[in-house]
């Protein structure tokens, strides 16, 4: 009895307690509100979710404690904040009005639009409809942004993945407006107030399709040797002011997402692209980190505060790569000079810890319509190096000053950029395999660990299981987030790190740039707000990288189309149990071989330890990091995928149907000789063309 008033007690307790959370909705219909910290869902119907949508953080009452299920149902009362008020979708238009219907996997009411607010619209046009009105119990009233161009199929993918993910297209008139007042002139009562730097060799280094440059470098010999160096950054904070609508929709964005064809910038051109960008032989606000270093890369001053610079070039990294590898060219001397002190610091990140993950960079070559002609791997050089190891410098510096201030004895609420450890679950797994390849990992402590990793990265450069052993050990870390709490960045090897140097494009930059001020000029007003914003910001760049992954697949989709029913050389990047996934040599392009392609051969089983699919007649693997031939059989721009089958040759489709035993041994060596007698290397005997594409037959 004591344990039925107990569990009444609870459920009422329950109803009458409100929760906020993010509501997903099924296709079906169902919503479920996600709350942090609670166990389960709390179950929504249709009927109940009072004005909300999919992906709209609300409040939710519980109506029910969920009885013998388990499952607490609730109604939505509020919604805190939308995921998105734009949508992609089709307008029908009546006599006397129109409705929208979007195109959306979620169910969602029609948006009711007045013929008033068509802008131009036909019925049956693809468009973009902003919703502007929405009374309970009444359709959502919404107006039409934008007619799409219904030959340009790209420019609506790309649009619908930025909506999908809540990124507004358009900013809304009064923040345009608002970008609009700000004078072009700087006024010389705020040059006065500034450190002067315009007299110092100053200038940018950035990606040559770049348009915001939101950080710029200074170099000037100073006495008995030592240099001054001067990490400059665009004073976003300046012109951005708080609770201001530029503000509001900064924060509401959170980041700039950058995909093939396009950015969908966080700040209007007006800031992003004029005001603040550090365009070359421009007088331009910044804040800057300035150091007295020696030429071996010792910092034996800091300085932090709000300058003024005048860019004296505006250099591309390929440009300065040149100067760096043939040691000629404009400004040689001071960028030799920079690149010297950029790789010492560098080796000294990594002696004391960082760990030294390689990473390569695909990027689209397209045509005046966005369709891709090429893709490019573009690999970390020297050039971006010297701009990183400065950037990280100054990141640092600025989070290790604000870390010291105590407010009341606290530390002050401050954007950190934080890097766990890494997780024990995905770790071990991890190590195992490693082992496999002659790796042992020390696990007692994380600086063992990361010494670890680095001498595996180290050992495997070129060899066969080198990418796999990449990859797989990037999944077995943490995800970096903002957060006032300080644990550090276990990637870098940072006690204290947080973003100072892309405000343009970032907004916990403005939030460090604010708080630095106030620390600066000693009048701290702690933001009780803080973690909720880095909170917000963690979760929109997840978002933003959400988006750029969908739109690099739905590239390279585009691209592959062309090569339906042509071979390639691949590396397997992934096992599932259905299948396994395949990334092209040549282009970097990922797709799947469903296991079913694979039945006529054997039956297939995952080995989750291994990262492996065996057969169990023929103990056939398909391993993460094996070389396999593929041909590509489907480009599905709808749903972003590639299907690959595997090609193999008649020798070894007879090994394989014939039960031949092809067992991997404990190590690669072992794995390699067993099969090397089974069969050939797959596409062995086939003319290749030198990039290893196979003709089409």
């Amino acid at each position: 009895m004591k344990n039925k008033k107990k569990s009444k007690k609870k459920a009422v307790a329950d109803t009458a307690h409100l929760y906020e959370g993010r509501l997903d909705v099924t296709r079906s219909g169902m919503g479920f509100v996600i709350i942090e910290g609670r166990d389960q869902d709390i179950l929504v119907r249709p009927a109940d979710f009072h004005t909300a949508l999919h992906g709209d953080t609300v409040r939710v009452r519980v109506v029910s404690a969920g009885g013998r299920s388990g499952r607490a149902q609730g109604e939505v009362t509020e919604v805190v904040e939308r995921k998105q008020l734009e949508f992609l979708g089709r307008i029908e238009i009546s006599q006397s009005f129109a409705f929208f219907i979007a195109d959306s996997d979620k169910p969602m009411p029609d948006i009711y639009v007045p013929l008033s607010k068509l802008n131009g619209a036909t019925n049956n046009d693809k468009v973009i409809v902003k919703i502007v009105e929405w009374e309970k119990n009444k359709k959502p009233q919404g107006e039409v942004v934008q007619v799409m161009d219904k030959s340009d199929e790209n420019d609506q993918a790309m649009k619908e993945l930025l909506l999908e993910n809540g990124f507004p297209i358009f900013f809304p008139e009064n923040v345009l407006e608002e970008s609009e007042r700000l004078p072009d002139l700087i006024p010389g009562a705020e040059i006065a107030k500034r450190r002067d730097m315009r007299s110092v060799l100053t200038f940018t280094i950035d990606p040559v399709d770049a348009k915001d440059f939101d950080d710029a470098i200074s170099i000037r010999h100073l006495d008995k040797g030592e240099l001054e160096i001067g990490i400059h950054i665009a004073d976003v904070s300046y012109y951005v002011e708080p609770e201001t609508a530029l503000d509001k929709e900064a924060y509401t964005r959170a980041t700039s997402v950058y995909l093939p064809d396009r950015v969908n910038p966080m700040l209007p051109e007006r800031i992003s692209n004029e005001l603040c960008s550090l365009r070359p032989h421009e007088d331009k606000l910044t804040f800057s980190a300035i150091f007295r270093m020696t030429p071996k890369g010792d910092v034996k001053a800091s300085w932090l505060g709000r300058t003024v610079i005048h860019s004296d070039h505006r250099f591309t990294y390929e440009e300065v790569q040149e100067i760096i590898d043939q040691q000629t060219g404009l400004y040689q001397p001071e960028i030799g000079l920079l690149n010297d002190i950029a790789q010492r610091l560098r080796k000294h990140r990594f002696r004391k810890g960082a760990i030294n993950f390689s990473s390569a960079e695909v990027r689209f070559k397209l045509d005046e319509k966005g369709k891709p002609i090429g893709i490019v791997v573009k690999e970390s050089k020297e050039s971006h190096q010297l701009v990183e190891e400065f950037m990280l410098l100054a990141n640092r510096n600025v989070a290790e000053a604000v870390g010291k201030i105590k407010v009341n004895k606290k530390p002050l609420p401050f954007p950190y950029r934080v890097h766990d450890t890494p997780d024990k679950e995905k770790l071990l797994p991890f190590v195992e395999f490693a082992k496999k390849y002659g790796h042992v990992f020390d696990i007692q402590s994380p600086q063992a660990i990361a010494r670890s990793f680095n001498q595996m990265l180290q050992d495997v450069q070129g060899r066969p299981e080198q990418h796999v052993l990449e990859q797989l050990g990037i999944r077995t870390m943490a995800k970096a987030i903002y957060t006032t709490e300080n644990i550090g960045h276990y990637g870098l090897g940072f006690e204290h790190y947080c973003h100072f140097t892309s405000p343009i494009r970032r907004y916990p930059d403005v939030l460090v740039h604010r708080v630095l001020q106030e620390v600066l000029d000693g009048k701290i007003e702690p933001d009780k707000k803080m973690e909720a914003k880095c909170k917000q910001s963690s979760e929109r760049e997840r978002a933003a990288m959400e988006s750029e992954r969908a739109a690099g697949k739905y590239k390279q989709v585009e691209y592959m189309q062309n090569f339906l029913g042509d071979e390639f050389e691949g590396v397997i990047s992934g096992v599932a149990s259905f299948g396994f996934w395949v990334e092209t040599v040549e282009h970097k392009c990922e797709g799947l071989v469903s296991i079913n392609s694979l039945l006529e051969y054997d039956d297939f089983r995952h080995i989750e330890s291994d990262y492996a699919l065996v057969g169990r007649r023929s103990g056939r693997q398909f391993r993460m990091g094996d070389k396999v031939t593929i041909k590509v059989v489907a480009a599905n721009l709808t749903k972003r995928q590639l299907d690959y089958e595997w090609v193999i040759t008649s020798a070894e489709k007879e090994a394989v149907r014939g039960g031949l035993e092809i067992a991997a041994g404990d190590g690669q060596e072992g794995h390699a000789a067993k099969r090397k007698t089974a069969r050939r290397k797959p596409g062995a005997g086939k003319p290749a063309t030198k990039h290893g594409r196979k003709k089409k037959k």
